[in-house]
């Protein structure tokens, strides 16, 4: 007889991987030292965060998560919906709103829930969503949890970026249907930047609304900080944004703004806001801390828009393909899987924490290390790291 948990004695891939010592993955940090982890007792520069401010480790930030502890406990030990909106949720949501430009704003527990809440709670019948193919994981899941709650719901996806493939895709949509265009500001693991106002224009051309992810733009894009609108001098704008306290706000959890009463809505019909336990206290407080020091501090932005530049130089300068990044996220696109994973490991080896993406992250073939910076990071660390990378992707046939 079959059981349920027959797929699960059988998958070996990561007990072989771990008996040959080269399971890459869920690596314990033992500590935090500035720019440095801790893991197995060894200190290893840190190249791949998203802690792109470095705010975590920020005294200010710190002491707030303290102070609403001792105020407000540890736990909010309720949804949103009923017992587990504090006055900390409000204060936040209301610096979002002078922060993104928008009428209201609204926090969920995290920001994979903001996109599976809010994507999910505004589509009906027959209606369509539109997909950048590089779109990050939690949005293809809210289409899917959207498409499972109603099967006339459909999804399209075209081509990464590609204006032109965008816009046969909607031409090929009834006029008369309501479309929701969603994509990622900044593509998690490309870097590249999304052409906002054309898919502005094409929205406005076709009637279709925008839902902009801005979970690794605000913080990073902007001479504020305050992300892709802003990075494209707000020549065009969209519908509703969504941002994540997990990278530049040093916390965890995410939210969405827009139009007041579209904000209403979403409120009461995003399942994953109505049935999740809320934020915390501590991470409400080091969010909003966090926010202030971002409105307050723009060097911190604009010191990471240069280590950005200079990494992208640097890598393209010894041979590396970074693809078309224009972020402090820069591929290093190896495209085999045994060549990464070994490129991860003898980096590893010299010091260097990175992250090694395969299948179904990225497109097959398209393998890569994905690197990524703080603000707080010094040139001599990243020079080093330049050097060492060049080195190892030398013998590994990566680089010339």
């Amino acid at each position: 007889m079959s059981s349920i948990f027959d797929k699960c004695t059988k998958w070996n891939t990561a007990d072989e991987y771990r008996k040959r010592g080269e399971y890459p993955y869920f690596r314990p940090i033992e500590g935090y030292d500035g720019s440095y982890v801790v893991i197995d007792g060894r200190r290893l520069l840190m190249c791949g965060s998203n802690n792109y401010l470095g705010l975590s480790l920020d005294p200010r930030v710190k002491e707030a998560a303290l102070k609403a502890v001792t105020d407000f406990g540890t736990s909010c030990s309720g949804s949103r919906f009923l017992n587990g909106t504090l006055s900390l949720h409000e204060k936040l949501e209301d610096r979002l709103v002078d922060f993104s430009g928008k009428e209201a704003a609204l926090c969920f527990t995290t920001g994979y829930q903001v996109n599976l809440g809010t994507i999910s709670s505004l589509m009906g019948r027959d209606e369509y969503i539109i997909s950048d193919k590089f779109n990050h994981a939690s949005i293809m899941d809210a289409a899917f949890f959207s498409q499972g709650m109603d099967k006339s719901i459909k999804l399209k996806r075209y081509k990464h970026n590609n204006m032109e493939d965008l816009e046969k895709t909607l031409m090929g949509i009834p006029e008369e249907s309501p479309k929701l265009i969603v994509t990622d500001g900044v593509f998690s693991m490309e870097g590249t930047v999304v052409n906002l106002p054309q898919v502005s224009k094409l929205a406005e051309k076709y009637n279709a609304v925008v839902y902009l992810d801005e979970a690794h733009a605000f913080g990073v894009l902007g001479e504020n900080g305050r992300g892709t609108e802003e990075h494209h001098g707000y020549a065009a704008k969209a519908d509703l944004v969504m941002g994540t306290f997990s990278k530049s706000f040093g916390s965890i959890g995410g939210f969405v703004a827009g139009d007041a009463k579209v904000i209403d809505y979403i409120k009461h019909f995003a399942r994953p806001l109505i049935f999740s336990a809320s934020m915390p206290p501590a991470n409400l407080a080091a969010a909003s801390e966090a926010l202030e020091i971002i409105m307050n501090e723009p060097e911190r932005v604009q010191r990471l828009q240069q280590i950005a530049e200079m990494m992208i130089k640097g890598f393209k300068a010894r041979g590396f393909d970074v693809g078309a990044t224009e972020t402090p996220i820069v591929p290093l696109i190896t495209g085999e899987f045994d060549r990464t994973l070994t490129f991860f490991h003898r980096l590893y080896d010299q010091g260097f924490y990175v992250n090694p993406v395969f299948p179904p992250a990225v497109p097959p073939n398209r393998c890569m290390l994905r690197t990524s910076y703080m603000a707080t990071m010094k040139d001599a660390e990243l020079n080093d790291f330049l050097d060492v990378a060049q080195q190892e992707g030398k013998k590994l046939g990566i680089v010339d």
